[in-house]
């Protein structure tokens, strides 16, 4: 299972390489939006979407809502509201795990858990595409290195010294020892940020930043944990030898690239 995790993981690692730094515009977002839209395949499911007419409707409605941003990707006040809504959305997914966890046999209504795909698939779309287009394709690197970085740190971490259970019963493998593992990786790649993409004299804003898009996309992936629980699922699907399905990739860049994005606007220019 890690050969084969390790595998994919750098197949993976350069695919989206050769996709943030060479592709034009319109190829990034394309590349993008087809991942958002697979993710929005295996949402589907866990929202009660089993019929495949009826999760080719979700996905439609994914795609739709994508276009319909496109135009705000280059509006940083428009964006900065957008975005904004999008973390008060995860603030609200927290609660939501919290009930959960209070009273983990609950089945949550397959409309609720539709619309909160709609909020997790479509904002770090449009985040991805504004960081690009407003700042430069290695702050898109960068973004995708601090939680591939922090994955890794958790992972390690977690198997090693994981004792202290963070959501037992949401997600029994992770620990507290892996966030911990997850932020001392955060920590080291914050530095590097900022002596790569020129936050220098805004280091400890960056490094705030970093750490709570950090906190973000924990609750990004705990809040996918939660749903594939109440299905009764280990991973949203099989598309990815030892990582699952692609929402089990993605399920952290959901919150995280939203939460980077509004962070960097309130830096100062």
């Amino acid at each position: 299972m890690l050969k084969q995790r390790v595998i994919t993981a750098c197949i993976l690692a350069l695919l989206s390489l050769g996709v943030v730094l060479k592709l034009p515009p319109v190829g990034f977002g394309a590349v993008v939006a087809a991942v958002m839209l697979l993710g929005a395949w295996e949402w589907a499911q866990l929202a009660g979407l089993n019929r495949i007419r009826d999760r080719l409707w979700y996905v439609g409605l994914v795609l739709a809502l994508i276009l319909a941003s496109w135009p705000l990707t280059g509006n940083s006040t428009l964006m900065g509201g957008l975005l904004a809504l999008t973390a008060v959305a995860w603030c609200g997914a927290g609660v939501w795990m919290w009930r959960f966890a209070a009273a983990p046999e609950r089945r949550d209504s397959p409309w609720l858990i539709g619309i909160a795909g709609l909020a997790a698939l479509v904002p770090p779309w449009v985040a991805m595409m504004a960081l690009r287009a407003q700042y430069r394709p290695d702050h898109v690197l960068f973004l995708l290195l601090l939680i591939w970085g922090a994955d890794v740190g958790a992972y390690f971490t977690g198997r090693r010294w994981g004792r202290h259970k963070l959501a037992l019963a949401i997600s029994p493998g992770k620990t507290w020892e892996g966030v911990a593992g997850a932020g001392t990786m955060t920590l080291v790649l914050a530095l590097m940020g900022v002596m790569t993409l020129g936050f220098g004299a805004h280091w400890l804003g960056f490094m705030a930043i970093c750490i709570v898009t950090l906190g973000f996309s924990i609750v990004g992936d705990l809040f996918e944990s939660m749903l594939k629980r109440q299905c009764r699922i280990k991973d949203s699907g099989s598309l990815l030898p030892g990582h699952g399905g692609m929402l089990d990739r993605i399920d952290s860049l959901t919150a995280a690239a939203p939460i980077f994005l509004l962070g960097l606007y309130g830096l100062p220019i």
